[in-house]
């Protein structure tokens, strides 16, 4: 199982990056998008020659001590998940104040790809992927709470990966109160703060619809 040392973190951060700066061994090359809490970049680590994505969290997971617990989670829980399927974390680390979590980079996510007419063939092959991670993800008994397309990225030979997993929880017995997720992909109880494994299979099945 891959381990990763996470590193304690100042409470203010720094502004967004610019192409052709420097985190360590990564060269910032270009902004591929902005979430709620974080900023992903293109990137090249510059010793392994490889391009990457990295994800950096944004000012507001640096103002408290949940914010950042939940982001240990996050690096922690991607780390027990070794599967085709779910996108592998590559590294987590603090770099120049700021902290990177560092992936393949893929080709675009999903939600950019409905825009295009795909056949029926590459739709049950994405389908058959996505399901298998999403059950491979449940018998390590993590919950994802937010699958939707933008979720998902594709990579060559019709590979499709699973990420971010920022609002992903181990299963237990004990629920605390919580409708995290997103509108139009979350189901009814986790809405109402009782997600589930069923849950997750209901925002698959809508994102398969």
């Amino acid at each position: 199982m891959s381990t990763f040392k996470i590193f304690s973190i100042r409470k203010s951060a720094p502004s967004k990056l610019r192409s052709g700066s420097r985190l360590g061994k990564y060269r910032i090359q270009r902004r591929l998008g902005e979430g709620g809490f974080a900023t992903v970049y293109a990137a090249m680590d510059t010793i392994e020659g490889r391009s990457v994505a990295i994800k950096i969290p944004d000012d507001r997971y640096f103002s408290n001590s949940q914010s950042l617990d939940d982001l240990h989670r996050e690096v922690r829980i991607m780390a027990r998940l070794e599967h085709p399927g779910i996108l592998r974390l590559k590294d987590a680390r603090s770099v120049d104040e700021r902290f990177l979590m560092v992936f393949p980079l893929g080709e675009e996510s999903l939600a950019d790809r409905l825009c295009r007419r795909m056949s029926r063939v590459l739709v049950v092959d994405y389908l058959v992927q996505m399901v298998d991670a999403v059950a491979y993800a449940h018998e390590r008994r993590v919950l994802h709470r937010d699958i939707k397309p933008e979720n998902f990225i594709l990579f060559p030979d019709r590979v499709i990966r699973l990420t971010d997993f920022g609002l992903a929880r181990i299963e237990s017995t004990v629920h605390h109160a919580s409708a995290s997720g997103t509108l139009g992909y979350m189901a009814p109880e986790q809405a109402m703060g009782r997600p589930n494994y069923r849950s997750d299979v209901f925002s698959l099945g809508l994102v398969l619809y």
